[in-house]
Order: C-alpha cells, then sequence, then structure tokens
C-alpha cells in the first residue's frame, strides 16, 4: 500500500468500464484489427508509388495497431473490477501507448490536411514540402515529439492503490499537481492548435475545388470527402475527451465534483478508440485501388445475395431482375422468386 498521499480517496462507480469499455474495446479489436492490417497493405503500396501521403497513412495504420496490441490488457483490467494484477511498467506502457495514440493520430490527420491544402491551393510552389523525404521527416519528429512527453509518465507512480482495495491503473482522483500543466499542453498544444489548423486547411481546400474548372468530378468528390473525413474523425473522436479533460483539469478539486463529471468524462475518452475504425476509411479517398477493393466486395456480397435467393426453395414464379453496379455494369442477371401463394 503506498502513502497516504498516494491513495485514491475517491469511492467511483466504474460500471461504465465494466459495460461500454469492454464492449468498445473488442468491437475495435474485432473490427479495426483487421481493417487496419488492410489499410497497412494499401499505405505500402502508396509508399512504393512514392506517395507521401503514403508515409503519413503508413504512420497513422502503425499507431492505431500499437494501441490496438493494448486492448487485450485494457479488457482484462475492466473485466477484473478495474483491479491492475501486472508490473506497474506494463500498466505506464499501457497508458503510454492510449494517450500517444490520440496525438499522434492528431499530428498525422494535420499532415494529411495541410499536404492537401498545399497541394490544390499551392499547386506549383512548395514542391519540395510534398515530398516522401519531407513526410518521413515530419513524421519522425511528430513520433519523438510524442515520445518526449510521453516519457514524464514513467517518471510518476500510475499504479495507485485505492479504498475498495483495487490498484488503479493511469487514474488518479483527484487529479495530481504534476497532470495539470501536461494536461494544458494537451489540450492547447495537442488539440486546439491542430484543430485550427485543420479548420483553415479544410476551409481553404474547399474553397479551391469548387473553384476549379479543370479538375474531374470523381477528383473532387476524393479531395472533399478526404478533407471532411480528417475533421470529422478530429471533432468526433477528440474533442469531447478534450473539452473535459479542460474542465477537468481547472475545476477538480474534490471527490463530489469528480463523482459529477466521472461518467461523461469516461464516455468522452472511450469515443477516442473509434478513431482506430475512423482512419482506414482515409484510404477509400486515397487509393484508387482500395476503392476498387471496397466496390468488389460489395459485389460479391451481392451476387452471394442473389444466389441464395434464387435457389431458396418456394412455392414461386420467375420473374428477371437486372442487378448494375455504379457505372452501369451488368453484375447479377437472374430470375428472382415471387410467391404465388395468395394471388
Amino acid at each position: 500500500m503506498g502513502t497516504l498521499e498516494d491513495v485514491m480517496n475517491c469511492t467511483l462507480s466504474y460500471e461504465i468500464h465494466r459495460y461500454l469499455f469492454s464492449a468498445v474495446y473488442t468491437l475495435v479489436l474485432l473490427i479495426g484489427l483487421p481493417a487496419n492490417l488492410y489499410s497497412l497493405y494499401h499505405a505500402w503500396q502508396q509508399l512504393r508509388a512514392r506517395n507521401e501521403l503514403g508515409v503519413y497513412l503508413l504512420n497513422l495504420t502503425l499507431s492505431d495497431l500499437l494501441y490496438m496490441a493494448s486492448l487485450p490488457l485494457w479488457l482484462q483490467y475492466v473485466f477484473q473490477g478495474d483491479n491492475w494484477k501486472y508490473k506497474e511498467w506494463l500498466c505506464q506502457l499501457c497508458g503510454l501507448l492510449l494517450y500517444e495514440n490520440i496525438y499522434i493520430s492528431i499530428g498525422f490527420l494535420c499532415c494529411i490536411s495541410i499536404d492537401r491544402y498545399l497541394a490544390i491551393v499551392y499547386p506549383f510552389g512548395f514542391a519540395k514540402f510534398r515530398t516522401v523525404r519531407a513526410a518521413i521527416i515530419a513524421s519522425a519528429l511528430i513520433w519523438l515529439k510524442e515520445l518526449i512527453v510521453g516519457v514524464n509518465f514513467f517518471y510518476h507512480k500510475e499504479l495507485t492503490p485505492a479504498v475498495a482495495n483495487q490498484s488503479v491503473c493511469f487514474e488518479h482522483y483527484p487529479m495530481k499537481d504534476w497532470e495539470r500543466p501536461i494536461n494544458f499542453y494537451r489540450f492547447f498544444v495537442g488539440f486546439l492548435f491542430p484543430l485550427s489548423i485543420l479548420s483553415v486547411s479544410y476551409l481553404r481546400v474547399l474553397r479551391a475545388v469548387n473553384k476549379s474548372v479543370g479538375t474531374q468530378s470523381s477528383q473532387k468528390r476524393r479531395i472533399k470527402h478526404l478533407v471532411s473525413s480528417t475533421i470529422v474523425i478530429f471533432l468526433v473522436c477528440f474533442s469531447p475527451y478534450h473539452l473535459f479533460l479542460l474542465v477537468r483539469t481547472v475545476f477538480e478539486e474534490d471527490c463530489r465534483f469528480i463523482e459529477s463529471i466521472f461518467n461523461y468524462y469516461h464516455f468522452a475518452l472511450v469515443l477516442t478508440s473509434f478513431n482506430c475504425l475512423a482512419d482506414p476509411l482515409l484510404y477509400c479517398f486515397v487509393s484508387e485501388n482500395a476503392q476498387r477493393d471496397i466496390q468488389w466486395a460489395q459485389e460479391s456480397c451481392l451476387r452471394l445475395v442473389c444466389r441464395t435467393r434464387v435457389n431458396s426453395p418456394s412455392n414461386t414464379t420467375d420473374v428477371p431482375v437486372t442487378i448494375q453496379n455504379s457505372t452501369g455494369v451488368i453484375l447479377v442477371e437472374q430470375p428472382a422468386k415471387q410467391d404465388l401463394q395468395g394471388q
């Protein structure tokens, strides 16, 4: 047991962890793992094509995969009633992966936004900033910056004894004094500054695309979807958490305040995990191969469903049905069955 200052004296209900967190973490592993492995393949293809976006997307995917590697331990933690039964360094590492994923993802979403801004608003300028080499340097700086900040967690105790005979991992209630300057850094440098960059880039890109007369409509749609997706991912996954983080940092003093905000703060925290599901969507707006693969999967599912319906036994008569994809190519031309009963 730690000293009196180390013990968490607030008595809190962790039911939101047991139910919501366990469901979300399981969903992220089941869907996010194959989706990000698929994205890793397409990021590598982009990199081989000397596309600087491939560098950012590859790093974004690696960050998501590292975070998902910690989810089995987090799942065991919440299933055991928020009682960490492993070594403290493992708690620190899992907490580091959780928070690093947030800010590394934000960093690379920002890089993607800036890259599209320079490519569309200044297509003949800033060419040296839109190379694979420049993207690798920018990526290294993002990882280095966040790792330097994250190392701070290894200098502080992150496994806290609680009054319910628990060992709580990476949570302090009330908040420690050393956490407040780091949280202000997170909010203003890690969140608000990138949000301003994303917003300016988003508006300028949309204005330039709408004014462009030489760009094909399909390319315009892809560009709009890419920049829109980056800002939607940013706002939905990261904004609620940072707003509640700021409120906690400014106003948290006693257990009564913590109890009133606990569930809201943790609901906002779990939203950040959906970033791992949303990031692979960006590949659909960058890679034509990814779009073709997704279209092929949709068409295969459609053919399978149609065959199942055609082969299903019933007292029916044949009515020809033709199904086409978005390009007008006939996918299925099979007789559909129509029930004669009651006619």
